[in-house]
């Protein structure tokens, strides 16, 4: 069964696996879906089964998802779940080696490429999703003074607002509250710049 709490990614193994164009792609469609096939997810990344299933195991060599109970009868398919609800890397686990430091840069340029990529879709298919949901959607950017230590309690409000609010939806859609309901990804960076 999947943990209900974030795994955080401390080792650089574990990293290097899931910094990997598609299986981080494979590990967020996992996190949406909650259960899938290689074939479903083949189909979702327009790759061949084969190397999705390949690129499957190694994320389940880390730890990172697991096999989950079959949705089928079909005994062949096999279903794949994240074993956490999400994953953290944070910087502090990241700085002791010039490797760790690299790794850790290209994962984290990786996945902010990808929600860069994921608002670029949005934008383009912007018109197919009605007034309703293009006022509900927004960006924004606040240019603030803070401290470090104002910015640590920031992040830590805003995530547990977010965290109000993922419980709020499952366990609506738990109580069959579907109508309406749709992914919605929600990007935060707060990071220091001068002029």
């Amino acid at each position: 069964m999947a943990s209900e709490e974030n795994r955080a990614i401390t080792d650089l193994g574990t990293l290097k696996a899931l910094a990997h164009p598609l299986r981080m792609q494979l590990y967020r469609l996992l996190c949406v879906a909650r259960t899938a096939t290689a074939s479903q997810l083949a189909d979702q990344v327009d790759e061949a089964v084969s190397l999705v299933s390949y690129h499957l195991r190694k994320l389940a060599e880390h730890g990172l998802i697991e096999e989950a109970q079959r949705q089928s009868e079909d005994g062949r398919e096999r279903w794949w779940q994240p074993s956490s609800r999400g994953v953290s890397i944070r910087d502090e686990d990241f700085r002791y080696a010039p490797e760790q430091v690299a790794a850790h840069l290209a994962a984290t340029r990786l996945l902010h490429d990808q929600h860069a990529g994921m608002y670029r879709r949005y934008l383009d298919e912007r018109a197919a999703w009605g007034a309703e949901w293009n006022a509900a959607a927004g960006d924004s950017e606040s240019l603030l003074r803070l401290t470090a230590a104002e910015l640590t309690e920031l992040r830590e409000k805003l995530l547990d607002l977010l965290r109000a609010y993922d419980e709020k939806g499952r366990s609506a859609e738990a109580a069959g509250e579907t109508e309406g309901r749709e992914h919605v990804a929600l990007h935060l960076y707060g990071f220091p710049f001068r002029v």
